[in-house]
């Protein structure tokens, strides 16, 4: 891997990494839905109709420089910028603008524009923490809706069973006996409906009651469980992704003090190949001397040399 990739990541990261950066994307995403909501006037939207469009040009420009800083934040590592989901998300919300068959139809345009609403939870994290949940809850409320659907048939038959011919304004057919029970379910008319009962039976008390109970208070509590698990996990794992993004940002840390220390290391050996080079001159002269003073000492010596 070249230095070139890396440094342009590291610089690009510590961009979108700052404060003002979110800042800035959020006020663009804040725009862009008020310019949204603008554009349902059609008296004000088509006496601005050339500022509009100039604006939501801007802010789409402003939506590609983001998200080609993010993909440069990446660049010494491509892969992890897909897997991040939210990286996904940005890149075919922005990327499908520039596509023909979205740009010339004016309804697929404004709901390409809508979902960059969706994207203020990149920067709220609370709000990220709901989404995640919900998206988590799905599978549980399947399930819930499941057994909400056949207990809601089961009712309803049994209603067209007992009730069809002194109450077909509630239960004369299928239809209108799971319509019925749908809008009892929120409790919603409930006291009519036990009236009109009470008018030709006293076990509509027992048939509406054990309903309510079933379907007003024990699947609706199952409902808010299965959220409420799902909103916990979902605050575990952008606890994890937290701790995650940490230990990512310490590596990165610790790789670059190891290259200025191994850089460091190199210089320093460099000095001292240089310093004994230059050591090496002196100490042949000191050599030199030192025969030049011995001779001299032996010819000044009674016998020595002549």
């Amino acid at each position: 891997m070249s230095d070139r990739p890396a440094a342009l990541a590291r610089r690009c990261r510590a961009l979108t990494e700052a404060r003002w950066f979110a800042v800035v994307v959020m006020t663009l995403i804040l725009v862009n839905a008020v310019l949204l909501g603008l554009e349902t006037y059609s008296g004000f939207a088509a006496e601005w109709q050339s500022a509009l469009r100039i604006a939501e040009h801007l802010c789409l420009a402003g939506f590609t420089v983001e998200i080609l800083l993010r993909m440069a934040a990446h660049a010494d590592r491509p892969r992890d910028f897909f897997r991040d989901p939210w990286n996904v998300f940005d890149l075919l919300v922005v990327g499908c603008a520039f596509l023909p068959v979205v740009s010339e139809n004016t309804t697929l345009l404004r709901l390409l524009r809508l979902a960059r609403v969706l994207r203020t939870a990149r920067f709220l994290p609370q709000l990220r923490v709901v989404m995640v949940a919900v998206a988590r809850s799905v599978p549980g409320t399947l399930s819930f809706l499941l057994v909400g659907g056949l207990l809601l048939y089961v009712y309803a038959m049994v209603g067209w069973l007992f009730f069809r011919e002194a109450d077909p304004g509630h239960f004369g057919s299928l239809g209108r006996a799971l319509l019925t029970l749908l809008l009892l379910m929120t409790l919603d008319g409930l006291g009519d409906a036990v009236r009109a009962g009470l008018e030709f039976s006293r076990w509509t008390l027992l048939y509406y009651g054990a309903y309510v109970v079933m379907a007003s208070f024990v699947l609706v509590n199952v409902l808010i469980g299965v959220v409420i698990s799902s909103l916990e996990e979902a605050k575990e794992l952008e606890q994890q992704g937290e701790e995650e993004a940490r230990e990512r940002a310490a590596r990165g840390r610790g790789a670059r003090q190891e290259d200025a220390s191994g850089a460091r290391g190199a210089g320093d050996a460099w000095e001292r190949e240089e310093q004994e080079e230059r050591e090496i001159p002196a100490l042949r002269m000191r050599i030199v001397a030192a025969r030049q003073a011995l001779d001299e000492l032996e010819q000044s010596l009674p016998g020595g040399r002549g």
